[in-house]
């Protein structure tokens, strides 16, 4: 069994307090049925990033919503309340606000809504229906993420929520949901999608194509945005375009794109530090091919301005036909543990801890404990993993190990496969032949067809439930 051969961009959960849909999602922030950025409403948009825990809820008690709740909808039985559906339409407006976009009528937007609950609930209900659950290492990790993202630690992350009117139980109950949702997925949807080489030839076809946008082929950028509110005065606007300025002068100081995002993007993202995956450019905002243009590997491109705010990007890969392609490959080793017949998450991540303090303290090697233990078709190797590409890994296991610096090792990171200790041997930027193009194009064409795929399984299990509509919410 191949552990990591990736099956979608789709991210495991990790989530920042300060989400929102700034035109694109980044590539492992992608949120599941995401559609095509440039061609979506900034309603959709803000449906998709309060699908997730943002931490930027209003509190229930200031929305005004009546303490005399009700039930509007029943879900195969589970009701789904107006309070439910007032305190994500609240998520909602303050989203499309900071967008810049303009809401629905009032009736048409808790409609939306409210078909947004139905088809979560439903997602959930196939998670526990099959056995899906999510252990509490796994949502620790999501929450210590979420701080590092907003260089906090839990203490400070969890302060902020309570300000907020957000509990602690509150906010890993959204996280644990939403990983729910993302293993279903990834079951039912990712691990199915087949790409073949006529698929490869055919998307190559069409990016050959008259009227093509700029650029052609597959980019992955990486993304800063600074965003200016809505009916922002002149002045904000200056302060907005000047912090903007400042952060693309410090990307191009500094190789580290990552530390640019998080002192300076008001979306951090933790998939990648802003990386959004490599896409076929016509998956990009028209806005963003129109700058990136013929931009080289490593060009700082911006700051430019769209009705979020202003963006900086820079070019991380790039696949055309025709032309090299230079990207960054990590060469890694891994111990695995699978999780069931009597071991927990925290059981694995527990027994992970230990072989990571005796290699440190010089009592075993990597490699032999890899052979000892790891539970990978790597083991025979010493949990060698040879070269590996960008998506070539699942989401989860990638954004630990391009944030390790060579010899480093992880902490137990988990994945859909069980739980991982993770070594970075070395890194290299390298040219990839006309096989590895293909390959990396093989992800693009994956990715889209499991959105495709991804909405027709949402529609077939939307269509199976049982779903009574109560008095209208309001």
């Amino acid at each position: 069994m191949r552990f990591f051969s990736k099956t979608s961009n789709a991210c495991a959960v990790a989530v920042a307090l300060a989400v929102m849909a700034a035109g694109v999602q980044a590539q492992g922030l992608k949120s599941p049925g995401k559609a095509k950025a440039g061609n979506d409403s900034s309603v959709s948009r803000a449906l998709e990033a309060t699908a997730q825990p943002t931490g930027r809820q209003t509190p229930v008690a200031a929305q005004g919503i009546r303490s005399a709740d009700y039930i509007v909808a029943v879900v195969n039985s589970e009701p789904i309340t107006n309070n439910e559906v007032r305190a994500r339409m609240a998520r909602v407006a303050q989203n499309v606000t900071e967008q810049g976009g303009q809401l629905p009528p009032q009736g048409e937007l808790a409609r939306q809504v409210l078909e947004r609950l139905i088809v979560e609930r439903v997602q959930l209900q196939e998670a526990k229906d099959t056995g899906i659950n999510v252990d509490n290492l796994s949502v620790d990790q999501a929450v210590a993420n979420v701080a590092r993202q907003n260089n906090t630690d839990k203490a400070g992350l969890l302060s902020r929520l309570k300000a907020e009117g957000i509990s602690e139980a509150q906010f890993r109950s959204e996280i644990r949901n939403q990983m729910l949702m993302q293993r279903v997925r990834e079951r039912d949807v990712d691990g199915r999608i087949k790409v073949t080489e006529a698929d490869i030839d055919r998307y190559l076809k069409e990016q050959k194509r008259p009227g093509d946008a700029v650029g052609g082929g597959a980019a992955n950028l990486g993304h800063i945005l600074i965003t200016v509110p809505e009916n922002a005065s002149p002045a904000v606007v200056a302060e907005r375009e000047a912090k903007a300025r400042q952060a693309a002068e410090a990307a191009r100081r500094n190789p580290d794109f990552i530390a640019a995002v998080r002192e300076f993007s008001d979306v951090p993202n933790g998939q990648g530090g802003g990386a959004m995956g490599m896409r076929a450019m016509s998956d990009y905002p028209e806005l963003f091919v129109q700058q990136v243009g013929n931009a080289a590997v490593g060009a700082i491109v911006g700051p430019f301005r769209s009705g979020a705010g202003f963006h900086v990007l820079k070019v991380l890969e790039k696949s055309q036909s025709g032309a090299p392609v230079y990207i960054t490959q990590n060469h890694a080793r891994h111990i695995l543990l699978t999780v069931g017949d009597g071991m927990s998450e925290a059981q694995a991540a527990k027994r992970l801890e230990d072989y990571k303090r005796r290699v440190e303290a010089g009592q075993a090697t990597f490699q032999q404990l890899a052979q000892e233990f790891s539970k990978d078709g790597s083991a025979r190797d010493g949990g060698d993993l040879g070269w590996s590409s960008p998506g070539q890994f699942v989401p989860e296991f990638e954004r630990v190990l391009d944030n390790l610096q060579p010899g480093q090792i992880s902490n137990p990171v988990v994945s859909r496969f069980g739980v991982h200790l993770i070594q970075l041997i070395e890194r290299r930027q390298e040219k990839l032949t006309e096989r590895e193009q293909r390959e990396m194009v093989r992800n693009v064409v994956r990715e889209r067809k499991a959105e495709q795929d991804y909405e027709t399984w949402l529609k077939e299990l939307r269509g199976k439930a049982f779903v009574e509509y109560r008095e209208p919410p309001q």
